[in-house]
């Protein structure tokens, strides 16, 4: 593995394993609670009453930022890949790649996935009417695929208009030459990432979800998505040698700054929630003016966030191992798989007198290292392997 993209690959990897431990979270946070008339509307299908204030912040302190990373992760590649295969050959890879796998996630793995929390809302053992409910009363859940079809919906978008990105390397050697100067290179990131949130949430519920059948997506953060997966794109035009993430960038020389400040605003979110609070109580806001500041503080979380992980790994993590190359080789198996063990695992630990962070760790290293197993197997299959 080439050690210029090491790290993205590891990065990569590493958001992947975070998306298993934020889904292993979310059965123990204080917030939790099951709709036994359609569990899709709980928060999580499986919900215990072990509980912890510490998993509301791991699994919060997730939400603000890794999807957002994920899309642009996603879209480094994108551009280079386009001008060496051209739009036709992108775009049936992209369809085996990854509509056929959403496919087979959402029906095969999905049903696997959420037998348990039937159970737990029926109380009794019923394959076939465990189906009728899944693609009638719960709507056909899409699950953690709601990622792929969406990401293969923005590569769509991009294959499509490939003709008319002329301006794409003019605007990614803009953005490279910003290397050297971090200050402003993080606000224009941050003033990027408001325009393509804040006002959208002003106007519609930040938890909104709407789609048909499994083709579902968080409304509010749909724009976000597709801009940091535009950012992605732009970010890995010259090849990410020469990006903003170059040897010598100071966005990269300054990584602990980020790392810092990202802890430092989220600090300064969570304890924002209560005084904006307070002060609505008070008549002292509206609740749009309490929303603009609390979603202009989250998006600079988000963005800081981001930052702090990409120029972490570009420095720490630029180096390669068996290890790491096998979670990079296996880690689209792990997000495909992973929901499967989570839910079972949740459901099993149940009755069992444990408290929330064992159950969490449980559930959590029991899901990872049985999606990479599995991954790992299924993959030696060379029909499977190529588009997995």
């Amino acid at each position: 593995m080439d050690n210029r993209t090491s790290w993205i690959d590891n990065l990569r990897s590493f958001v992947t394993v975070l998306v298993v431990a934020h889904h292993s979270s979310l059965a123990y946070t204080t917030f939790a609670w099951f709709d036994k008339t359609a569990y899709i509307r709980s928060t999580h299908p499986v919900v215990d009453v072990a509980r912890s204030r510490g998993l509301d912040i791991f699994e919060d302190f997730n939400d603000v930022f890794f999807m957002s990373l994920m899309f642009l992760i996603s879209g480094i590649f994108v551009f280079r890949s386009l001008q060496n295969k051209g739009a036709g050959k992108f775009i049936r890879d992209r369809f085996y790649r990854l509509f056929v796998p959403f496919l087979i996630g959402v029906t095969l793995l999905m049903l696997l996935a959420y037998y348990p929390p039937y159970y737990l809302a029926h109380g009794k053992h019923d394959i076939p009417a465990y189906v009728v409910d899944f693609f009638t009363v719960e709507a056909w859940p899409v699950g953690p695929p709601w990622f792929i079809w969406v990401l293969f919906v923005f590569n769509l978008t991009m294959a499509a208009l490939f003709p008319l990105l002329r301006n794409v390397e003019r605007w990614s050697q803009w953005l490279a030459n910003r290397q050297q100067q971090p200050g402003k290179l993080v606000l224009y990131w941050f003033l990027f990432s408001w325009i393509l949130y804040v006002p959208i949430v002003l106007l519609i519920d930040a938890g909104t979800w709407t789609g048909i059948g499994p083709f579902d997506f968080q409304v509010s953060r749909v724009l976000l998505y597709f801009g940091y997966f535009f950012l992605g794109m732009l970010i890995g035009t010259p090849g990410l040698g020469r990006s903003i993430f170059a040897d010598g960038s100071a966005l990269v020389r300054y990584w602990w700054c980020w790392v810092l400040a990202a802890l430092g605003v989220y600090t300064l979110l969570k304890g924002s929630e209560a005084p904006l609070t307070a002060m609505m109580a008070r008549q002292e806001l509206s609740l749009v003016q309490a929303t603009l500041v609390y979603r202009s503080v989250w998006i600079l979380s988000c963005t800081l966030s981001g930052i702090a992980f990409l120029t972490t790994f570009r420095s720490l993590m630029n180096r390669s191992s068996a290890w790491w190359q096998s979670l990079s080789a296996n880690a689209y198996g792990i997000y495909l798989v992973h929901y499967i063990f989570v839910l079972w695992c949740q459901y099993l630990l149940l009755n069992m007198p444990l408290t929330a962070w064992p159950k969490f760790l449980i559930t959590f290293v029991s899901s990872w290292w049985l999606s990479w197993g599995v991954t790992a197997l299924v993959r030696k299959n060379k029909i499977i392997g190529k588009y997995l």
